[in-house]
């Protein structure tokens, strides 16, 4: 049996470095950082990643290529008796993750969608990208898709903002996963690995 295209894309993708994706990501990179800091893309970089994730080639769906500074927190160092490694200003990482500061940036820049999902494609020193696949709730197109017709129920409406994405939900903590989720804290590994 032979390997469908979207596999081979997604192993060229498993490891990037050793692959035809290097040399297409440094020219792709270039062009990259003379664009905005949300762009609207004609079709995802990675198909096998964003079909995976939920997205379509028909109409209302879109997908936007966002960048958002790397790093940590950048806390300023205060004046004070003591050592900047006992400070707690180093290595302090936000509520946040960037993934999830890319999903809010998309969503706010298309008021009209909801946020589906998104995935990394690339990053340099400065910034990383992330393409995020944005659904239309109103299109009629997705309103008879049985398989996406599920967000344009009322409950759906701000999922970036809410932490609804699975990025989002990552990034939300133990503590506000509900009931059913008691042997999951303090950690998966407390109360005799029944976490999983």
């Amino acid at each position: 049996m032979s390997k469908s295209f979207y596999a081979y894309v997604r192993d060229a993708w498993k490891d990037p470095d050793s692959t035809y994706v290097h040399e297409l990501r440094w020219e792709r990179l270039q062009e990259w950082r003379k664009e905005g800091s949300v762009t609207k893309i004609r079709r995802p970089t990675r198909i096998d990643r964003a079909r995976s994730l939920g997205y379509k080639a028909k109409q209302g769906i879109i997908v936007a290529r966002v960048h958002v500074r790397r790093g940590s927190l950048r806390k300023s160092r205060y004046i004070r008796g003591r050592r900047t490694q006992r400070m707690g200003k180093n290595k302090i990482t936000g509520g946040m993750s960037l993934q999830r500061m890319a999903e809010g940036r998309a969503g706010r820049k298309f008021p009209n969608m909801e946020v589906l999902n998104s995935y990394w494609v690339g990053e340099d020193g400065k910034l990383k990208w992330f393409e995020v696949i944005l659904v239309d709730p109103s299109h009629p197109v997705i309103k008879s898709d049985k398989n996406l017709n599920w967000i344009c129920g009322s409950s759906h409406k701000g999922r970036a903002e809410r932490g609804k994405t699975s990025a989002g939900r990552k990034g939300r903590g133990m503590m506000s996963r509900g009931t059913g989720t008691e042997k999951t804290r303090p950690s998966l590994r407390s109360n005799l690995n029944r976490g999983k």
